[in-house]
């Protein structure tokens, strides 16, 4: 898996796959703005991320 797929993953899935700082800037690239670690327990945002993710998450090939 490629570090981006695993931030993917980790974006839409809550889980935390691969390190936490790809996933903050694939998060922050998909809602287009600053996002602070504490908005992660927001309700509200976690949904955000996971609209916003969740095309790139479909998409995602598996291969072997």
């Amino acid at each position: 898996m490629e570090k981006r797929e695993a931030a993917i993953v980790a974006a839409y899935t809550g889980t935390l796959i691969g390190k936490s700082s790809d996933m903050h800037e694939y998060i922050e690239e998909k809602l287009q703005r600053p996002v602070f670690m504490n908005e992660l327990a927001d309700e509200k945002v976690v949904q955000q991320i996971k609209d916003a993710s969740k095309q790139d998450f479909c998409s995602i090939t598996i291969t072997g």
